[in-house]
């Protein structure tokens, strides 16, 4: 008995994934978890859902940093070996690249077999943008039929690429804000152990806060430590003990 094909599941409401992307902003994750997660919210951002993968510049070179599964790493990964594709293009331009047809398509000699023997009908990268500075590419692959972008479909994934790249800004600068603090405290916990060690080269070699961390200095340079290291070694050899922390930063 002949079964009859089946309709194509109906796309996620783009609100209820466009609303997924602000809790997951909320959420203050690291950058990579936010990564992975847009990239498996942007899968369903089509019907049926594509393959996506983000791709960002490291070292100078393109390298995938999220997937919503093996195969659009696979296809990524095909790109970074041929030098060419449209995830680059897209990287480098900050322009959108479709490929309505796979197999008819001529603009990249090298990646275009490669990607139809992977079964690749279609695709469709987005520039992940941050203060005007293309930061990566969001990449649609899509595997059941060609033109799958046409209309609504590639309207729905802009919309999802602008929001994902707003996002994106906002958890970028949070990751700077954070190390930044990280290096503030880090800064502070040195110059109190450090201005500990001064009060007790003062007491032991009777002279003031500037000669006592000329003292501090000449060690450190003629030993090759870092400041902090002489101070926290005089410290615990002196009192016993090791020295007490500052108060925690005030963020």
């Amino acid at each position: 008995m002949t079964q009859r094909p089946q309709p194509d599941p109906p796309a996620v409401d783009l609100s209820g994934l466009l609303g997924s992307l602000q809790t997951l902003l909320l959420a203050g994750p690291r950058l990579e978890e936010f990564l992975n997660k847009v990239a498996s919210l942007a899968s369903a951002v089509t019907s049926p859902p594509a393959s996506c993968g983000i791709t960002v510049h490291q070292g100078g070179e393109p390298i995938t940093v999220a997937t919503s599964d093996d195969r659009a790493s696979v296809v990524d990964q095909k790109q970074y070996a041929f030098g060419e594709g449209p995830c680059i293009d897209t990287l480098n331009t900050g322009h959108i690249i479709e490929v309505k047809d796979q197999a008819a398509d001529e603009r990249w000699p090298k990646y275009n077999p490669a990607a139809a023997e992977l079964g690749v009908q279609c695709s469709l990268s987005l520039p992940l943008n941050v203060d005007e500075e293309t930061l990566g590419a969001l990449n649609f692959y899509v595997f059941d039929h060609p033109n799958a972008f046409d209309g609504d479909q590639r309207a729905r994934a802009e919309t999802f690429a602008a929001q994902a790249s707003t996002a994106l800004a906002l958890t970028v600068r949070h990751t700077e804000q954070a190390d930044l603090t990280t290096q503030l405290e880090q800064a502070l916990v040195s110059r109190t152990y450090i201005d500990q060690a001064v009060g007790i080269v003062m007491g032991q070699q009777r002279c003031d806060a500037d000669q006592a961390f000329d003292i501090l200095r000449r060690h450190s340079q003629n030993n090759n430590r870092r400041l902090r290291e002489v101070a926290v070694d005089l410290i615990n050899r002196v009192s016993g003990k090791p020295p007490v922390p500052p108060r925690p930063f005030e963020r």
